[in-house]
């Protein structure tokens, strides 16, 4: 799974010839003879007709060459994302097949559930993506990330008060706003977004799925992408998804999780108190953020300025010969993060492990 078309902080390349190169790259980059799903990444800073142009080369790909297997668009504008997978089915017969949203459904902002959701699915999309539930880092205790890339993050200075007010109170609570938070997009994105989502096991593919309560189930769960940077975030993130999947049981007329041993409860009971004591919160932080519930910022900012041509642009035979390590990346030249980066700050219960 990878991305296209955004080359720069200012700079687009979605013709032709650029998206032949990155996916042969991202082949080679990535070690793989196909990828599953490739990306026209943030749409909005470009025209429709480019972004139709290059989803059709993209299809052409698939078809002739064989090496990707499906087509995404992705960008922040719920609004526009709509309008473009409206236009992708109009011009061409065929839906888009999967869109990320990215920080459009968190305890700030649900705007991919009230404004944009019925109209993808109506517009024939396979898959709604939920990512970014912590809104890019705003939904943090330290707030957004401050790094090499400056203070990038577009959200209002007022919108960021108002969440670090409300992670002030979470904290009274005996809480953290992040944990609340992912929690929250977790559980309810899996009911919300499941008429965009998969069949697959939530489980994954290991030994665990064998036995796991929801092995049998045929019914559709919502997808949600996030972003860890150590293997220790992504151990914590599993076990708040477990718990979560625990509750999900009578939802879906499936067996209930198992007892653990030490305890009066079962897992599947614990889940079912925690979904409550969230849904508890969440609300109550949504009050605290008042007029900036379900804000969203502009993007492109005002003042962006497109700068036309593409400084690498392929100007020989396609293929590739150089390796990753070969390949460096200003951080200039990068979209920011999905998630917030650690900066060391938090401590490691920062999301809790099952029985926090």
């Amino acid at each position: 799974m990878t991305k296209c078309g955004r080359i720069a902080a200012d700079r687009f390349d979605y013709s032709p010839e650029w998206i032949r190169h990155s996916v042969k790259r991202s082949c080679q980059r990535l070690r793989t003879s196909y990828l599953d799903v490739v990306y026209c990444h943030d749409v909005e800073f470009v025209s429709p007709q480019e972004v139709l142009d290059a989803v059709q080369e993209l299809r052409r790909i698939r078809d002739e060459e064989g090496t990707l297997r499906y087509v995404g668009i992705s960008g922040y504008p719920v609004h526009h994302l709509c309008e473009l997978a409206e236009m992708i089915v109009r011009e061409t017969g065929e839906p888009i097949d999967i869109v990320q949203s990215y920080a459009n459904f968190t305890i700030q902002n649900t705007r991919l559930l009230s404004e944009g959701f019925q109209r993808l699915v109506d517009a024939g999309v396979d898959i709604v993506t939920n990512a970014s539930p912590l809104g890019m880092g705003l939904l943090r205790r330290q707030g957004p990330p401050v790094g090499a890339m400056g203070n990038w993050h577009p959200a209002p200075d007022e919108l960021k008060k108002a969440c670090a007010d409300a992670s002030k109170w979470t904290d009274a609570q005996g809480e953290k706003l992040e944990v609340v938070a992912v929690r929250f997009a977790l559980e309810n994105w899996l009911r919300e977004g499941s008429a965009a989502g998969t069949y697959g096991n939530p489980y994954g593919s290991t030994g665990e799925a064998d036995s796991a309560p929801l092995r049998m189930t045929t019914a559709k769960l919502g997808v949600i992408v996030m972003g860890v940077s150590k293997m220790e975030e992504l151990d914590e993130t599993m076990r708040v998804w477990r718990s979560v999947l625990d509750g999900l049981a009578d939802d879906l007329d499936t067996d209930p999780g198992t007892m653990t041993p030490s305890d009066a409860l079962t897992d599947h009971e614990w889940s079912l108190i925690r979904r409550q004591r969230i849904r508890a919160l969440a609300k109550e932080i949504r009050k605290l953020i008042g007029p900036w519930a379900d804000y969203a910022w502009p993007s492109p900012e005002p003042g962006f300025v497109r700068q036309r041509g593409n400084p690498r642009a392929v100007e020989h035979d396609p293929d590739i010969s150089e390796s990753p390590s070969q390949v460096a990346i200003h951080p200039a030249l990068l979209t920011p993060p999905s998630e917030a980066i650690d900066d060391g700050a938090a401590g490691p219960d920062d999301i809790p492990a099952i029985r926090r």
